[in-house]
């Protein structure tokens, strides 16, 4: 195998170039060459926060981070293994953990080291900038890890959390589960009031506007590629049936104390 493509020892390599991926160019552009790789993407298209680069070149980078979707990660890390240089730090940015951490582990050299990250925010809540908001971390393999979120700290004023792929999948099961499951609900209710509505109402729609258009890739993964995912759904499934219940017996008690008062 010839070797890799010479690069500049401060460049990323960008693997996807999505949304998600251009805020990601965007956030590490005044610090970070970036070298985006995305074979859907027009060379023209990738504006002046990345350069296109082919997968061997943004391979041979320090660090690769690929925003790519889940379904799509274990044939991307195939792809890049044979270009990765000892002691790169490969970082995926999916919504699920324990799945890509393990797809990583199987697919990258052992000289690869691995970092599962999870930004806790998306195009639409980081409109305003990223400074103060969430990250999960998950190293996997190697020290690099700790190094960048170290530096994801410092630079970009992240708040980043150290946890285990099942911890973050455990707890995004609610927090991302409930959260995209009922904006799905209530799209598909609409058109919903909007003349009169409460401060809470109001809210909750600020809620579904932050989640609506993410690709559709993304509510899969976050409801079929979590292990956890299932059962909280079926628990919160559960329990509104149980309430319903609770309101129909209600209903039908209503009539009869009427008539004894």
């Amino acid at each position: 195998m010839s070797p890799p493509p010479s690069t500049p020892a401060l460049s990323v390599g960008l693997i996807g170039f999505g949304a998600f991926g251009r805020l990601i160019a965007r956030h590490l552009a005044p610090h970070l060459r970036v070298l985006a790789h995305d074979p859907f993407v027009a060379a023209d298209a990738f504006g002046p926060d990345a350069v296109p680069a082919d997968l061997a070149t943004a391979a041979a980078c320090p660090v690769v981070i690929l925003a790519t979707p889940v379904p799509a990660l274990r044939a991307v890390a195939r792809a890049l293994a044979p270009h990765l240089r000892p002691g790169a730090l490969v970082a995926d940015v999916g919504s699920v953990k324990v799945v890509p951490a393990a797809i990583l582990r199987e697919e990258l050299p052992a000289h690869a080291e691995i970092l599962a990250t999870h930004p806790l925010f998306g195009p639409q809540s980081a409109r305003d900038g990223i400074r103060g908001l969430k990250l999960a971390a998950c190293p996997v393999r190697g020290r690099g890890g700790l190094r960048a979120a170290a530096f994801l700290r410092r630079l970009l004023g992240l708040e980043v959390i150290l946890t285990t792929p099942e911890a973050h999948d455990r707890e995004m099961a609610v927090v991302q589960g409930l959260t995209h499951l009922v904006a799905k609900v209530l799209v598909r209710m609409e058109p919903l009031p909007a003349r009169m509505t409460t401060r809470s109402f109001e809210r909750i729609m600020e809620a579904v506007g932050m989640v609506r258009h993410y690709a559709p890739e993304v509510f899969a993964a976050i409801e079929r590629q979590n292990p956890f995912a299932p059962q909280v759904r079926r628990r919160f499934l559960a329990l509104a049936a149980e309430l319903e219940a609770e309101l129909d017996a209600d209903r039908s008690v209503a009539p009869r104390l009427a008539l004894v008062r």
